[in-house]
């Protein structure tokens, strides 16, 4: 149950409350939002089901770390550590001002500009002390918090069909037209358009991999991973379809896209049928949304930069462990880097970044699992991908299709992405040339 729970307390974060209005303006109608919500959960399934595998051949600390090491190298495997855990400050900062922005909603929009810069640094602060606890208080309340999710999801669900004066009609609408506030032209409509709705879709289903980083901490992974994984992804696709038609019942595609970047289709479709008085509970309800995303980002991404510590690719430091069996250090400096993330960057453009990198390395895991097969054949696999080889493949040329076309829709967040990992390179030759094995690891000598 806590491993499930950390699955779904990661995914149900933010993305499914605020990114229907962006969504809505790349692809138009309300057909083609729900049509990418259902791709892009097809997409998190066939993912889960190749996470499941590997997950489960190598229950490790650190996840896709060991995985891209034992099929491409070393180099490879620390471009992945270095990169998620830069990356993984984008995710929390993202969390953390989210939240603000739904206590702001809460308040009636009474907070200070001055709360508002400040109040994302003392969230993450927090929620970094809170994380020094065991992963096994910290998966109680990831269940804690996952109970929260799924009923708020269900509260706006259902709720819009059994008590509001909805309309069958908007489904015939169109919400291109909408203000669209900071959308760029060239992310609108199309091929472009649908691709960068699905890169806010897989934000919105973000977090299902983080179970693999915890393999080494899960009781039976080889039956607990892939039941994690595919169980938790199935009924989260449920839910995001379910809330999704729901918006687009109360509310037209238009006033879908024209909802206050500042704001959540939540709030505003909560509103008009719940009223101030649930509306209020509503933005409550957000708030521990995002709060569930910071705490179990914070928990699990910790575990990469351990792995690399472990393995002698960085400082020392990040493989100390607590005696409640926390790396300190890892959660600590993510936290430190999370805060100056939240002070420089805005909502949507450190989500589009982290799902762009973050895919690079997906589609490299995909790609690994076919090198490990044909490489160990005769390895101990308690659980193997369901319709291999085509799934993992599809898996692979639908992430191809992804970072091609944010290369094209939004050069410069993808660039940003790539030079992150190009900064990478320097300091595996230090690393490297100073390495230390904490950890023997079964990795080729020599990189791919």
């Amino acid at each position: 149950m806590p491993a499930a729970a950390v699955i779904l307390a990661n995914i149900i974060g933010t993305g499914v409350f605020v990114k229907a209005r962006v969504m809505t303006c790349n692809v138009g109608s309300p057909g083609m939002v729900l049509t990418v919500w259902f791709v892009a959960g097809l997409l998190t399934l066939a993912g889960a089901l190749v996470y499941a595998e590997l997950g489960a051949m190598m229950p490790r600390s650190g996840g896709e770390f060991h995985f891209i090491g034992a099929a491409f190298g070393r180099r490879w495997a620390f471009l992945y550590g270095w990169t998620k855990t830069v990356a993984l400050g984008a995710s929390v900062a993202a969390a953390a001002i989210i939240m603000v922005v739904f206590l702001n909603d809460l308040t009636g929009g009474a907070l200070p500009s001055l709360a508002l810069k400040v109040l994302p640094f003392l969230i993450i602060a927090i929620t970094t002390g809170i994380n020094f606890a065991s992963v096994r208080s910290s998966g109680l309340t990831a269940t804690v918090l996952t109970a929260v999710k799924v009923a708020l999801v269900l509260l706006v669900g259902l709720g819009a069909f059994l008590l509001a004066d909805g309309s069958w009609g908007n489904f015939a609408m169109d919400g291109s037209a909408g203000a669209c506030e900071g959308v760029p032209d060239s992310a609108k409509l199309g091929l472009k358009g649908f691709g960068a709705a699905m890169l806010g879709a897989l934000w919105g289903y973000n977090g299902w991999a983080v179970i693999a980083s915890l393999g080494g901490e899960v009781n039976n992974p080889g039956r607990t991973l892939p039941r994690a994984l595919i169980g938790g992804t199935l009924i989260v696709i449920a839910l995001y379809l379910l809330i999704n038609a729901a918006y687009f019942y109360v509310l037209t595609p238009l006033e879908v896209a024209s909802v206050a970047e500042s704001s959540s289709v939540a709030s505003e479709a909560a509103s008009r049928f719940f009223g101030p008085g649930v509306a209020a509970l509503m933005a409550a309800g957000l708030m521990l949304s995002a709060y569930g995303t910071l705490h179990t980002t914070l928990l699990t991404g910790a575990r990469v930069p351990f792995a690399l510590a472990r393995a002698g690719l960085f400082p020392a430091g990040f493989a100390w462990i607590s005696v409640s069996g926390v790396p300190v250090v890892a959660v600590l400096v993510i936290g430190v880097w999370s805060v100056f993330l939240a002070a420089t960057g805005t909502f949507d453009i450190l989500t589009d970044v982290y799902i762009f990198v973050l895919s690079i390395f997906f589609g490299m895991n995909s790609a690994a699992l076919f090198i490990l097969r044909r490489r160990s054949p005769n390895a101990n696999r308690p659980y193997r991908v369901w319709g291999y080889p085509f799934v993992p493949a599809l898996f692979l040329l639908v992430t191809v299709y992804l970072l091609i076309n944010t290369l094209l829709a939004t050069p410069l967040r993808a660039i940003g992405g790539i030079g992150l990992i190009i900064v990478g390179l320097p300091l595996y030759g230090y690393f490297d040339r100073r390495c230390v094995e904490l950890e023997p690891l079964d990795w080729p000598q020599r990189d791919q």
